[in-house]
C-alpha cells in the first residue's frame, strides 16, 4: 500500500472513530438514563417534529406508527445509536453500522428538516446540514474500507495472517 493510500486509510479511520464517538455519547445517555426512553423524551422530540418540521409524507408515519409505539422505538433508537457508535469506534461491522447510521440519518432528516413548502431548492440542503453531513460520512464508510485501519477487525486479520 502506498504512503498516500496509508494516510488516506488513517484519515478515514479517524473520521470513522470521531463519528462513532458522537454516537457513543448520544447513545449512552439514552441507554443509561431513563428520560429519553421511559420519561417521554423521545415522544417529546416526535411531537416537536410534527409541529412543523417534518416532511409532509413523514407526518402520518410519525403519528400512526412511531408515536403509538414510542417506548419501543425509543429503546431501538437508544440501543441503535450505541451499537452504531461501538461498531464505528471499534471498527467492527463497519459497513453494517454505516448502513444503519445512514438509514437513521435519513429518517431524522425527513422527520425534522423540512424547510417549508415554498422554500427554494437550496434551502432543503441548508435545513438538512445537521443530518446530511453525517449521512455523507456513513456513505463514505459503507462504500470505502473504513475498517481497514485502527480497528479490531484489522487487528484480528493481522493476527490470523501472522499465525499462518
Amino acid at each position: 500500500m502506498s504512503q498516500q493510500a496509508q494516510r488516506n486509510a488513517f484519515v478515514l479511520a479517524g473520521l470513522r472513530i470521531a463519528v462513532g464517538l458522537l454516537f457513543l455519547i448520544f447513545g449512552e445517555y439514552k441507554v443509561f438514563g431513563t428520560q429519553f426512553t421511559l420519561g417521554g423524551g423521545f415522544q417529546s422530540w416526535i411531537n416537536r417534529f410534527l409541529a412543523g418540521h417534518c416532511y409532509p409524507f413523514m407526518a402520518p408515519v410519525l403519528k400512526n406508527l412511531v408515536l403509538p409505539h414510542g417506548t419501543a422505538i425509543a429503546f431501538l433508537v437508544a440501543y441503535g445509536e450505541l451499537a452504531i457508535g461501538l461498531g464505528l469506534v471499534l471498527g467492527v461491522l463497519v459497513r453494517l453500522a454505516s448502513v444503519c447510521g445512514l438509514v437513521y440519518m435519513l429518517a431524522l432528516l425527513f422527520a425534522s428538516n423540512f424547510p417549508g413548502p415554498h422554500a427554494a431548492f437550496w434551502q432543503y440542503f441548508g435545513a438538512a446540514l445537521d443530518h446530511l453531513v453525517l449521512a455523507m460520512c456513513f456513505v463514505a464508510f459503507a462504500l470505502g474500507d473504513a475498517g481497514q485501519k485502527l480497528s479490531l477487525h484489522a487487528y484480528f486479520q493481522r493476527r490470523r495472517s501472522a499465525a499462518r
